[in-house]
């Protein structure tokens, strides 16, 4: 885009008083903050309920086109693919299930066990792969600075969720192609995102060194350390969601939710109850991750498994291969596996 585009967005000043902290996130002094758009350089990025688009054009979703009234007919080509259907399924996912659930606060902690929480005090911290912030939402009020970065609409959510927050910043961006300097961040975590690249996960977290000397990273663990019927039944699951995610019917993929969460999910927790008693529930595959929850949060997991046509694993040995770029890799052995901590 040429231009700050004149339209009926929210007024963007939200972003007036975070200009030093924008100059020093893109590494640069030339930076002008105006009602709708900001400028970097010579590069203008929209602003949309006061988050920054830093995409370009032709990766934009569909509903981001229709807002900016953009003719996608005239968007010249560009050779910054992205994988339109994983950013389709992730926007819709978060537009259905938005809310900051009681169960998250739980997850958080496990999340977050290698993490001194206590010292992002004064901290900037970086979310890539926000999604509706959900994280971010229990890390608002433990750091200065909160960076939201995600490529979808779930990012409109989580500035509705984080509304009451004034430490944010919010990008829609492809988080292997930011235009922010070296080292813009103390701390940065990226949760449940890489393993949906169509690219080598353990690469991009090898290349996210460039950013800051802290990095936790959650990767779908291999079933390594599991049983082989756990392997058996995720080849089958596998089998299954490569036919489920090519549906976008929205009908479908909500009605898929509810079966999946009563007939696969349920079924399996309920003989981990049962087992429980005996010592043998961590026999049963999903019942350490979902027992305690409620459907909704299944769901909403149902809808993440079965409609992500990407989806990478990897064993706690691959994850130790990392060592070739990082001083440490910290691998924690509890739930969810595998959650790690890397230093520079």
């Amino acid at each position: 885009m040429s231009s700050c585009t004149k339209s009926k967005f929210i007024d963007a000043m939200y972003y007036l008083n975070k200009l030093d902290i924008l100059m020093d996130i893109f590494g640069t002094e030339n930076i002008k903050v105006e009602k709708e758009c900001l400028t970097v350089n010579d590069k203008i990025y929209p602003i949309i309920d006061d988050v920054i688009i830093l995409l370009e054009p032709a990766q934009y979703p569909e509903s981001l086109l229709e807002r900016l009234k953009v003719d996608k007919s005239n968007i010249p080509i560009s050779d910054q693919k992205i994988a339109e259907d994983i950013q389709f399924t992730f926007g819709k996912e978060w537009q259905e299930f938005s809310e900051i659930l009681p169960e998250y606060e739980r997850e958080f902690t496990q999340y977050f066990d290698l993490i001194n929480l206590s010292g992002l005090e004064n901290k900037r911290v970086c979310d890539l792969g926000c999604g509706i912030g959900r994280w971010d939402y229990f890390l608002k009020d433990q750091c200065k600075e909160l960076v939201l970065v995600d490529f979808s609409d779930a990012v409109f959510v989580a500035r509705h969720n984080l509304k009451d927050a004034e430490n944010i910043l919010y990008f829609m961006g492809d988080l292997r192609r930011l235009p922010f300097r070296y080292d813009f961040v103390d701390f940065l975590f990226c949760i449940g995102v890489l393993h949906h690249l169509p690219c080598s996960a353990l690469e991009e977290v090898r290349s996210l060194k460039k950013y800051t000397s802290q990095i936790l990273i959650y990767l779908y663990y291999a079933l390594d350390n599991r049983p082989f019927y756990f392997r058996v039944l995720l080849m089958l699951a596998t089998r299954l969601r490569l036919r489920t995610a090519s549906v976008r019917n929205s009908h479908f993929r909500i009605l898929f939710s509810w079966a999946g969460a009563l007939f696969i999910y349920f079924p399996f927790i309920i003989l981990g109850s049962i087992l429980r008693p005996l010592g043998g529930s961590h026999l049963i595959p999903l019942y350490e991750s979902y027992h305690g929850k409620t459907l909704k949060r299944i769901r909403q997991d149902v809808y993440d498994r079965f409609f992500t046509r990407i989806e990478q694993r990897f064993t706690k040995e691959e994850i130790m291969t990392l060592k070739d770029t990082f001083s440490n890799v910290n691998v924690s052995n509890q739930l969810p596996y595998w959650h790690f901590l890397l230093e520079r």
